[in-house]
């Protein structure tokens, strides 16, 4: 049935208190998360001009834009782990990309991953996995999880009830978190490419960022990002299609969102590139269809406002991020993002943005911003590009900047003038007072949050990535 946005909340509230059981059916609305994979917010919605994403425009129009949605950790496993607990990656030990088997953490009490307090709450919870295209209308997500920390109870992966909506009881509401994988850099880049050549993005045609040289080799590769997003694009219209068949989007609130963002400068990095991402939200009655919010979303608002949709509302202390669509939801005037370990790249950084400014504080200043890194050398050919064009001097002075032997030790950009951030104002005497600022907001983020932080032992490090140690034989 089709039930306002206002009954809808109430229903769900009242519902959500009492036993399932006691709960009538179609009174709570499920929730649908789709997560998509390396992506910032390149969707014609948000102004790209040379992507087509038709389906993902129709849901933006049906439902909420957010323009100011932040991940906590510029890559998979450290976000994700925020986006599913509702607490920064650093403050649960989650931090580290990856985390091995044998230093994974348990979520301190009384925090829980969101499925289960979903579980809790009379809901059946599924992490859609890859089937037979005929078994789901050809919406199928990837399955992936890639978390941090263990699951409660004895199966520590087990973090869900099912793999579908269709496993569930009859009439009971259900949570779905759907990965859809194809903008992350492997196969679905090169499905992508399948399409007929009138479809794909002109690289002759992008607008690089002051940090790209411009070369074929990088506009190649940021085409064929957005050539991915476009297959994204229309695996989400396969996605809404199912809802529409299976009699289910009357009743439930959907939101896409992704992990983190995408290529050389932006993945693994605190740069807008890799921490801002898109945020869409529909509600199943229309309310609020279109609009445009301009207020910070942090990654760890993600799972509270999940909840927020059923009327679950854990104990105090066991989320630090909040539902955004709350009475009582504060206005955000800033988000902190994170870099810890990127597979053996070791490193940290602390950052904070405003609405005009962004302040990055490396705890590594030696060490480049380039390390050696096995996966962003295999798998980003501009990664590689800059490299070699540093070695040959064929930078120019923003270009070079990424490629410099060592990272200063403060970094501020001016977004609203500078959104390449390209431009680090830490020196500039203009910027003292700002400066001193955004220091005291990192201060306290860090003091609150890094109790739990430490660099690891390298040999742990080498022992987790290559199975072996240095001196043993491959």
């Amino acid at each position: 049935m089709s039930i306002s946005r206002r009954t809808f909340l109430e229903s769900a509230a009242l519902s959500a208190a009492v036993p399932a059981a006691t709960a009538a059916p179609g009174d709570r609305p499920n929730v649908l998360y789709i997560i998509l994979e390396d992506t910032g917010p390149h969707m014609a919605c948000y102004g790209e001009p040379l992507v087509r994403t038709p389906n993902l425009d129709a849901f933006a129009k049906q439902g909420i834009r957010f323009n100011h949605a932040y991940c906590t950790a510029p890559v998979c496993s450290a976000s994700r782990s925020a986006l599913m607990s509702g607490r920064y990656q650093t403050n649960i030990g989650a931090h580290n990309h990856r985390t091995w088997e044998w230093h994974k953490t348990t979520l301190p009490t009384p925090a829980k991953h969101v499925a289960d307090w979903f579980r809790d709450a009379g809901y059946f919870t599924c992490n859609l996995q890859p089937v037979k295209k005929a078994a789901v209308n050809g919406a199928a997500g990837a399955g992936k999880v890639d978390l941090n920390f263990h699951a409660h109870g004895p199966d520590k992966e087990k973090f869900f009830d099912g793999i579908d909506w269709k496993q569930r009881k009859d009439g009971q509401p259900f949570f779905a978190h759907l990965t859809i994988i194809e903008t992350h850099k492997g196969q679905g880049w090169k499905i992508a490419r399948q399409r007929p050549k009138p479809e794909l993005v002109d690289p002759d045609k992008l607008k690089l960022a002051a940090y790209y040289p411009d070369d074929p080799i990088a506009r190649d590769e940021y085409a064929n990002y957005l050539d991915s997003y476009q297959l994204v694009d229309s695996y989400v219209g396969q996605v809404m299609a199912r809802l529409e068949a299976d009699g289910l989007a009357k009743n439930t609130v959907v939101v896409i969102s992704s992990d983190h963002g995408p290529l050389f400068r932006g993945k693994q990095f605190l740069y807008d590139g890799g921490t801002h991402i898109p945020l869409l939200v529909r509600f199943p009655d229309g309310k609020d269809a279109g609009k445009v919010d301009d207020h910070f979303v942090s990654g760890i608002d993600i799972a509270p406002t999940l909840l927020g949709f059923a009327g679950i509302k854990p104990p105090a202390g066991a989320l630090q991020g909040q539902d955004v669509f709350a009475s009582d939801a504060k206005v955000r005037d800033h988000v902190f993002t994170a870099r810890d370990r990127m597979d053996t790249s070791i490193d940290r950084m602390r950052a904070v943005r405003t609405k005009q400014f962004k302040y990055i504080r490396n705890y590594c200043p030696g060490t480049p911003y380039m390390q050696t890194n096995e996966y962003k050398e295999k798998e980003y050919p501009t990664w590689n590009l800059v490299k070699a064009l540093a070695k040959q001097g064929k930078l120019n002075r923003e270009q070079a900047l990424f490629a410099a032997a060592e990272k200063p030790i403060e970094e501020l950009y001016d977004v609203l003038a500078d959104p390449d951030e390209v431009h680090n104002l830490a020196r500039s005497s203009a910027y003292k007072k700002t400066l001193n600022e955004l220091r005291t907001l990192v201060d306290g983020f860090v003091a609150e949050n890094d109790k739990r932080v430490q660099f690891e032992d390298p040999l742990d490090i080498y022992r987790g990535y290559y199975k072996r140690l240095p001196e043993d034989a491959a």
